[in-house]
């Protein structure tokens, strides 16, 4: 059983540590773009670029040779893709370029693809059809919920789900990663899943903004539970299941990317809050913040699809419009009195 990590950043190298100490002693590759930085991991053990103080496993093996991972794969094998959305369609291309590729993928991204704001498994079915390549059977899945890379990294307990149509693959998915500290649970709710990991990230943002400007934890409560409102909303109209939106994926990552330090969504409001400029928060992280990435794509997603989502709209503007952050609290508490559900 070989499983391939595609992507060295901290959720993927994460990811990777944890499969890698299966008791079913998976082959557990991890590809990096950089030489520079798969050289470093394999010297030192570590990977000082994205999660500095934790030691990877001897049975993890890392590599920047894209040819030599895919050599001698099998069918069943299994791709992990942990790059960010961006990546995605480059990875896709790549995949089918190989003269053999394993027909499981799954992905580990959070987020939509910004130019046209489509989700994870979207952006890979268009390529899919597209290509002329005689990959047509390929299985794919999604991996998400509340998750810190460094929490992972360092063994502590985590709750994942995984959502795909086939329910082989979700057991395989299972078999690799439920193990020791982490349980992985099954869904087919691929979109409801997607939508979730990605609208979390622009409420953190939100939140980020409103615990920024001291607006008090009675803000911070109803942020939290009218974001996952317009999360609930969206998911509905694009197909997905809205019970999904109450599990890990959805209200589990929200509570999680919105309230905790580590959250780089978070960090983005917080700064924000204290007068930065964005481009001058992003430059500070040294890590990508999927909700500035995916908050139009999702706000556009909402207007093609007539869903009201105030708070996602009001983080565009601040992020993309300059609106000024005690303009946009107003405009939000300023809002026509509505029935919180039909009655």
């Amino acid at each position: 059983m070989k499983v391939i990590f595609l992507g060295a950043g901290a959720w993927g190298t994460a990811m990777a540590m944890h499969a890698s100490k299966n008791p079913l002693q998976a082959n557990v590759n991890l590809w990096s773009r950089s030489a520079e930085l798969a050289e470093q991991m394999q010297k030192t053990k570590l990977n000082q670029k994205y999660l500095k103080d934790t030691q990877l496993p001897d049975e993890l093996k890392v590599s920047s040779n894209w040819s030599e991972l895919f050599t001698n794969v099998a069918e069943s094998d299994l791709v992990v893709i942990s790059t960010p959305v961006s990546g995605l369609k480059d990875i896709v291309h790549s995949l089918l370029a190989l003269p053999s590729c394993p027909k499981n993928w799954v992905w580990l991204c959070k987020g939509l693809e910004s130019e046209t704001s489509l989700m994870p498994h979207q952006v890979i079915e268009r390529e899919l059809s597209l290509s002329k390549s005689e990959y047509k059977n390929i299985q794919l899945a999604v991996l998400s919920g509340p998750s810190f890379a460094s929490e992972v990294a360092k063994g502590m307990p985590c709750a994942l789900t995984v959502a795909s149509n086939s329910k082989q693959l979700v057991a395989y998915v299972q078999r690799i990663f439920h193990y020791g500290n982490m349980r992985i649970y099954g869904s087919d709710d691929i979109v409801g899943v997607e939508l979730g990991g990605a609208i979390k990230n622009v409420l953190a943002i939100a939140t980020g903004i409103s615990d920024g400007l001291g607006l008090g934890l009675n803000a911070r409560a109803a942020l939290l539970t009218r974001g996952l409102n317009e999360m609930m909303r969206l998911i509905t109209a694009m197909g997905g299941k809205p019970e999904t939106a109450m599990g890990l994926t959805g209200v589990g990552d929200l509570i999680l990317t919105s309230t905790g330090d580590l959250s780089r969504n978070r960090q983005v409001g917080l700064q924000l809050a204290a007068g930065k400029k964005l481009s001058d928060v992003l430059a500070s992280l040294g890590h990508v913040a999927e909700g500035v990435r995916c908050a139009q794509a999702v706000n556009d997603l909402a207007i093609a699809k007539k869903v009201e989502m105030p708070i996602t709209q009001m983080v565009c503007q601040v992020l993309f419009e300059h609106l000024n952050l005690p303009e946009a609290v107003k405009l939000l508490m300023g809002r026509d009195a509505q029935p919180e559900i039909d009655y």
